[in-house]
């Protein structure tokens, strides 16, 4: 496969932008607007792609609901990381059918990086006959083409065609939050652990150029946003394919000079690619919050040698110890896979003597789920499922008690907060999140409060997040 980034080119987008007229034109000879109805499953990156589809939709006429038998266009965003996530989004598409029967015209679109997956699109192809467009996360820029293609009932459209990957400038995005929004510096991934299909369906590394994040980051301060955080597959190997005199530590620091108020977060980081120079930079920028999401997956060498994963227990731990020596309040937070294929009860002992010695603030924890077209899932993987959901339960308890502590050693302090939002708990008005994005669930406070700086005393918690008043 060639591994050259395409860039498509301004005209290439605004031909796009003439789809969104002829469908807007569509639109407006309709008695009322379409409503479009846009699910998104997995991570951050895939809310970021949903954001530009409903950028895109809005465009065209659309308007927007959570109602999936009001809707005239339904676009389902995929993840593709785990098997449980496949099964729900099958399960959900299923039931489609029964909408699209009350309501003929609809038009259902399967996309995002299930929709990658050749088997995938196949078994949509031939089983779920009700969906109309099936398009991987390459074909994103030309979502309005596509649209147009089926609008005009030229038949179902399948484009999930194997690339490297494009990055695409000046797609009209629609934010979910106010108060917090995402920004993209890069795309794809050129790691390939042996258990992620992340590569095969995002293509490779491909880093947007300086100007342009820089100037999106801008326009999110101007428009008020508070917490923007940077994304990437991994943000540590940023640049790397631009060819210029500018890494991840180098864009962290221009961003810290935009003037204004509000904190800037990053995920996801390999520990390979995990710098002193980042976490110095880091450490010198106010406006860097002191959170850092350094996935280790597992605490045995062999096990990380089966994964790919390009570094041993030793090399993690010292660069969790410089990192602490830089920013001695950080917080640390982590994913974890239990149950790689061939992994023994004594190799995650190692994962559970890592936990407890690095004593992280949370982790995301997951039982191995096998990824056809990966390595992993041809490996022979003798454990049973329950010694996994077992020793799976024992990191859990761990970390819970770990995170507990944590938390508690908050109580009677008074941190300054960023308000984010309504909280829906009964004794609670608002919730608000720490620098280091811990939950504080606040007692009373106004709504007109959202979207600011409060101090904010600490006066209880539990595993799972802190709450308390705005101070005097």
């Amino acid at each position: 496969m060639d591994v050259k980034t395409t860039r498509i080119s301004p005209a290439d987008i605004e031909r796009q932008r003439e789809f969104c007229e002829k469908i807007h034109e569509r639109s407006a000879a309709l008695p009322a607007a379409p409503l479009a109805y846009v699910d998104t499953y997995g991570c951050q990156q895939n809310e970021a792609d949903s954001e530009r589809i409903r950028g895109y939709l809005r465009e065209m006429g659309y308007g927007f609901t959570q109602d999936e038998n009001a809707a005239d266009v339904i676009v389902i965003n995929t993840c593709a990381i785990r098997e449980h996530a496949e099964d729900r989004v099958f399960g959900n598409i299923g039931a489609l059918v029964h909408a699209k029967r009350r309501h003929p015209g609809q038009i259902i679109c399967l996309c995002g990086c299930m929709a990658q997956e050749p088997r995938v699109a196949e078994k949509i192809r031939a089983s779920y006959r009700h969906v109309d467009m099936v398009f991987g996360p390459h074909a994103l820029w030309k979502f309005p083409e596509l649209l147009y293609r089926v609008v005009t009932r030229r038949g179902r459209v399948f484009e999930n065609t194997d690339e490297p990957g494009n990055i695409a400038e000046g797609i009209p995005t629609v934010r979910q939050d106010a108060v917090k929004g995402w920004v993209s510096i890069m795309y794809g991934c050129n790691n390939f652990c042996s258990y992620c299909i992340v590569p095969h369906v995002r293509g490779r590394e491909r880093s947007r150029l300086p100007e342009d994040v820089l100037a999106e980051c801008r326009e999110m301060v101007e428009a008020g946003y508070k917490d923007i955080t940077l994304l990437g597959q991994n943000v540590n190997s940023y640049g790397k394919d631009l060819g210029l005199d500018m890494d991840f530590a180098d864009l962290l620091e221009a961003v810290n000079a935009i003037p204004g108020d509000f904190l800037i977060r990053f995920m996801t980081s390999h520990p390979k690619d995990a710098s002193q120079k980042l976490f110095e930079t880091m450490a010198r920028c106010e406006k860097v919050a002191p959170v850092f999401h350094l996935p280790f997956q597992s605490g045995n060498d062999r096990v990380l040698k089966e994964m790919n994963r390009h570094y041993d227990r030793s090399g993690y731990l010292d660069k969790v110890r410089r990192l602490r020596e830089q920013i001695p309040d950080v917080v640390i937070t982590s994913d974890v896979i239990v149950g790689f294929p061939g992994e023994t009860t004594a190799e995650f002992e190692d994962t559970l003597s890592l936990v407890e010695e690095v004593r992280f603030d949370a982790l995301f924890t997951f039982i191995f789920s096998p990824r056809e077209g990966t390595p992993a899932a041809k490996m022979d993987d003798p454990m049973p499922m329950e010694e996994k959901k077992a020793n799976f339960q024992r990191l859990v308890d761990a970390q819970n008690a770990i995170s507990a502590e944590k938390h508690a050693a908050y109580i009677g302090k008074t941190v300054r907060c960023l308000v984010d939002g309504v909280c829906g708990e009964e004794g609670f008005a608002l919730t608000a999140r720490t620098p280091g994005n811990r939950l504080v669930r606040l007692e009373r406070g106004d709504e007109s409060l959202i979207g600011t700086f409060q101090n904010v005393a600490i006066t209880g918690s539990n595993t799972w997040s802190l709450w308390g008043r705005l101070a005097t």
